[in-house]
């Protein structure tokens, strides 16, 4: 087990969640399952693309927050897209700027790799350009990140 393992809370939700993850991500795993005293499933650490988490079925109690997200690194458009629809599927919740909320309030945000690529650029003015274009998306789209850093000042 990883030495440091996030820790989501979810309210009678838990079947749901693990469903959704490992549907979402190809490379994603219930790597145990913990019984409650009901015979109901209480707690369960699933990896999702190597990051193992620990899922517990609290009930009615403390509220995930987006002060927490999940980062997904993604390497295409096509990859973004996908995540979103899915990932806001069914009562989820689009943000700013590749952030999102799942349907049982998990904060993600859903980055392309080259983000912080062009976001670290030598050339300030270009890196702004990217900036402010990310500022104005909710869904990132790379198309539009790539012609804000091609513009010319």
């Amino acid at each position: 087990m990883q030495k440091v393992t996030p820790f989501l809370w979810f309210n009678g939700r838990i079947q749901e969640a693990l469903d959704l993850y490992t549907s979402v991500f190809p490379s994603s795993r219930v790597l145990a399952k913990q019984p409650g005293p009901n015979g109901e499933l209480q707690g369960a650490t699933i990896e999702i693309e190597g990051q193992q988490l620990i899922a517990f079925n609290g009930g009615p109690g403390p509220q995930l927050t987006p002060a927490f997200s999940l980062f997904v690194n993604c390497e295409s458009q096509t990859e973004i897209d996908e995540l979103w629809a899915r990932l806001t599927a069914d009562g989820g919740q689009e943000s700013r700027c590749g952030w999102l909320q799942d349907r049982f309030g998990v904060s993600w945000q859903i980055i392309p790799s080259i983000l912080p690529q062009l976001l670290s650029d030598p050339d300030r003015e270009r890196a702004g350009r990217v900036l402010n274009a990310m500022l104005q998306m909710q869904k990132i789209d790379i198309g539009g990140l790539e012609r804000a850093a091609a513009i010319e000042a």
